[in-house]
């Protein structure tokens, strides 16, 4: 073989005889192209692949995310499960541990969430948004998004006496539009009455009662622990059973008024059974209907009264002027012993205590007596000055202390002289027989709130029930006050029986004088 030629290949020589020529020349022109040759001599060419078979480790881990997938699907279902459950046993403990008024009320609640979506477009309390929103935009493509119906959303909680509904406002739908439909909530909650007031920046406060709170009888137990707060007077419940609460800080007096048996006595007995457990609260009580301490009203509640005096005009108008000399007192040394001008800068304290006055039966003692005679005279001079003094109390009594509550079963100028009456600016009256008495008691205004003028409470379901001035707002409400069984009464007085001091020996003990002498002493001397 002569050098440098190639061997001949002999398997090669025999497959090209074997191939025809035009199948020699389409390979070579393919195999022109480098990616085609590469092809060409691939050991996957003319093969048929065989299918994909996972193995065990594959398939072990696939079913290991499939196991775990469904035990965090199936731990989220067990979690809401069981939340579910905790709830309903929750609410039907509460349910069972209800009284019957209120599991009635809970079910009305039930009801008022369920209803709330259909019955606020029929009464007006929706609106129509044609602007869709972006998520319904984008699905929707070219079709037209159908415009939304919005209601507000309500908050309802049940009580004893029905539902305390709070509702947030939508534009065109506020406050004026939720009192407008109150008679139709009403009607379709079957509510006894309904009102509707301002709670919050767009959100209204909506009372519902099933049964009216003021023909429903409560009673009151005191407590025996000192009140959170001096000078609240817990009243009662509304006529939606609402609670009141009057401040009495920085008030000088307040008149009460009220035929005789419709519950004036049990009001004032619930004000001193609160406050009596209190060391800087301290009670003298003026009787016009007894001559002894045993005999009224005040004879289970004389242990916490550092003073009582009956229908004598004279002992009376004994304790007045005593009365009026500590305020005088009080008056000249009370800058220099707590450094305030105002007894309300500081409260009340064991030391100078809050000095609450209640006159029942005022007539008695301010009653103008016509006569002649001598001892009608001396009568009617003693009625006068004790006009006098009370007038002294009320109006200067203010920043040293003094709370005046006169009593009487109607204000007119012949039992409680205008002179004391005008400054007393809390009023309360119970019912009444004639409308210049409810004016009296009331103010002019009454005229133009006929539903709540106290003559419309001559009805025995009305015992307890009195009429005052709103506080915060215009108008008046009505209030049912709770009875005070004789017996936490007398209870009470003995267990603060030892809390009884008087006001005046405890500033002789503060100054080392009589509130007397003290008075003069620092008159003179200023």
């Amino acid at each position: 073989m002569p050098s440098g030629a190639r061997p001949w290949n002999w398997s090669l020589a025999r497959r090209s005889r074997r191939t025809p020529l035009s199948l020699r020349r389409r390979k070579s022109r393919t195999l022109r192209h480098p990616r085609a040759a590469a092809l060409a001599f691939s050991p996957l060419r003319d093969r048929t692949l065989p299918p994909w078979r996972p193995t065990h480790r594959q398939k072990d881990e696939v079913m290991t995310g499939i196991n775990e997938a469904f035990s965090w699907v199936s731990g989220t279902v067990w979690l809401g499960l069981i939340a579910i459950t905790l709830w309903a046993v929750v609410w039907v403990i509460r349910y069972l541990r209800a009284t019957p008024m209120k599991r009635r009320s809970i079910r009305l609640a039930v009801r008022i969430r369920w209803g709330w979506k259909r019955l606020a477009p029929m009464v007006n309390l929706s609106v129509t948004d044609k602007m869709p929103t972006a998520v319904a935009s984008l699905a929707s493509g070219d079709k037209v998004v159908k415009p939304r119906v919005l209601v507000p959303t309500l908050k309802v909680v049940p009580d004893e006496f029905g539902v305390i509904v709070r509702a947030s406002c939508l534009p065109q739908v506020g406050l004026k539009e939720f009192q407008k439909a109150a008679p139709y909530l009403a009607d379709a909650w079957r509510m006894t009455r309904v009102s509707v007031l301002p709670d919050k920046p767009g959100q209204v406060l909506i009372r519902g009662v099933r049964v009216d709170p003021l023909i429903t009888s409560t009673t009151h137990t005191p407590s025996g622990h000192p009140p959170e707060k001096v000078a609240l007077w817990d009243l009662g419940v509304d006529e939606f059973g609402m609670p009141v609460s009057v401040p009495l800080s920085e008030v000088p007096g307040i008149t009460m008024a009220g035929l005789p048996g419709f519950g004036k006595t049990s009001a004032v007995n619930r004000l001193i059974c609160d406050w009596a457990p209190s060391p800087a609260v301290q009670f003298n009580v003026f009787d016009g209907k007894v001559s002894h301490a045993y005999e009224g009203d005040y004879a289970d509640l004389v242990e916490r009264l550092f003073a009582f005096v009956g229908d004598d005009l004279e002992a009376a108008n004994k304790e007045l002027k005593r009365l009026v000399e500590l305020r005088r007192a009080r008056s000249a040394c009370q800058k220099q012993i707590r450094g305030v001008k105002n007894f309300w800068h500081v409260g009340p304290t064991e030391e100078w205590p809050l000095i609450v006055t209640i006159i029942d039966e005022a007539h008695t003692y301010f009653r103008d007596h016509k006569g002649s005679d001598a001892q009608t005279k001396r009568l009617a001079a003693l009625a006068a000055e004790n006009a006098r003094l009370v007038e002294d109390l009320t109006k200067k009594g203010r920043a040293l202390g003094f709370l005046t509550l006169i009593i009487t079963q109607k204000t007119t100028g012949d039992a409680i002289p205008t002179f004391i009456r005008d400054v007393c600016p809390v009023g309360l009256s119970f019912a009444q027989k004639t409308a210049d008495a409810a004016v009296a008691a009331l103010g002019d205004d009454i005229r133009q709130w006929p539903e709540a003028n106290p003559v419309t409470l001559q009805d025995a379901a009305y015992v307890g029930v009195a009429v005052m001035n709103a506080h915060g707002r215009p108008g008046f409400v009505r209030i049912r006050t709770p009875f005070v069984a004789d017996e936490h009464a007398a209870r009470i007085a003995a267990e603060t029986a030892h809390l009884t001091r008087d006001p005046g020996q405890l500033l002789e003990r503060l100054t080392g004088q009589d509130p007397v002498d003290l008075a003069k002493a620092l008159s003179e001397a200023a």
